[in-house]
């Protein structure tokens, strides 16, 4: 196993005096108990400063595994893993897919691809697909109809997160190809579909930062990191929709973010992301690859 691809390029700003990492940290004991869980042990209320979701800001933000408030937050996550390799983010919260991934790409990002607690939940994915390609949930928020049948395009996403970190299942994988080409099925068909009713519409084509939702500029950026990806023409041509938005320079201008998010600096809405633009960068890194 391995990490992701390096970055081109890195961020001039050092993050240990960055004003956003300070507002992420003075956010830590919002939900009522440390580590931005709550004092029941959830460890996904509150998004997007979750413990989840605020590890994921974080790794945005380049603060290190090390610090002491990113380390008590991954562990306060791999303390819910179970030994089948499902995670669990609260006491009574149902271990659908989409939870153990979510939890799953955090950790992956901050290294712990090798991990036991990790690499068990890694193994649960990887043997937990649905038969159309990708990963179903069983709850459906929105009744039950032929578009709930298949996978879930947000919770595939999110698994392939954590996925693209495992260095044996990356490429020629059968499950994960076929998950990737699930994903790229449904550029196609843009409808909504899945038991959450995800869908490819205006709002998702529109640059969102960071990779918190099911959107154009997350969806290009995980894909990147699978060559049955990088090669097809429906991922081509989502990536010439991206590359669009960006300028002669190659900066991306976000243009939707979490409105929780609306006083932090480097998702500004309307203005050019450093962050933003080197996942671009990344993106492009990975297709030259």
């Amino acid at each position: 196993m391995s990490g992701s691809t390096p970055l081109p390029r890195p961020v001039r700003r050092p993050w240990h005096s960055d004003p956003d990492v300070r507002a992420v940290l003075g956010r830590r004991h919002d939900n009522g108990a440390d580590f931005w869980a709550s004092p029941e042990g959830k460890v996904y209320v509150g998004n997007p400063f979750s413990t989840v979701g605020a590890l994921l800001i974080l790794h945005e933000l380049d603060v290190p595994a090390e610090h002491e408030a990113v380390a008590g937050a991954l562990d306060h996550i791999l303390a819910r893993a179970r030994d089948d390799g499902r995670i669990r983010l609260g006491p009574k919260t149902p271990m659908y897919p989409c939870y153990t991934a979510e939890a799953a790409r955090a950790l992956c990002r901050f290294g712990l691809v090798d991990h036991p607690s990790v690499v068990r939940t890694l193994e649960y994915l990887h043997g937990s697909t649905h038969g159309s390609g990708g990963w179903r949930c069983s709850f459906s928020r929105f009744g039950k109809g032929p578009e709930t049948e298949c996978a879930n395009p947000g919770a595939t996403l999110n698994a392939l997160d954590a996925i693209r970190f495992h260095e044996g299942l990356r490429e020629g994988d059968p499950e994960v190809d076929a998950a990737v080409d699930f994903l790229l099925r449904h550029w196609e068909i843009r409808k909504r579909i899945g038991p959450c009713h995800w869908g490819i519409g205006e709002r998702f084509l529109r640059v969102e930062y960071p990779f918190l939702r099911y959107n154009l500029f997350s969806w290009i950026y995980v894909l990147s990191f699978f060559a049955a990806a990088r090669r097809d023409a429906r991922f081509l041509e989502a990536l010439s929709v991206l590359e669009r938005k960006s300028d002669d320079d190659g900066a991306l201008v976000v243009e939707h973010r979490h409105r929780a998010l609306a006083g932090l600096d480097f998702c500004a809405r309307g203005a050019p992301s450093e962050h933003a633009s080197r996942r671009l960068a990344e993106i492009r890194f990975n297709v030259a690859a």
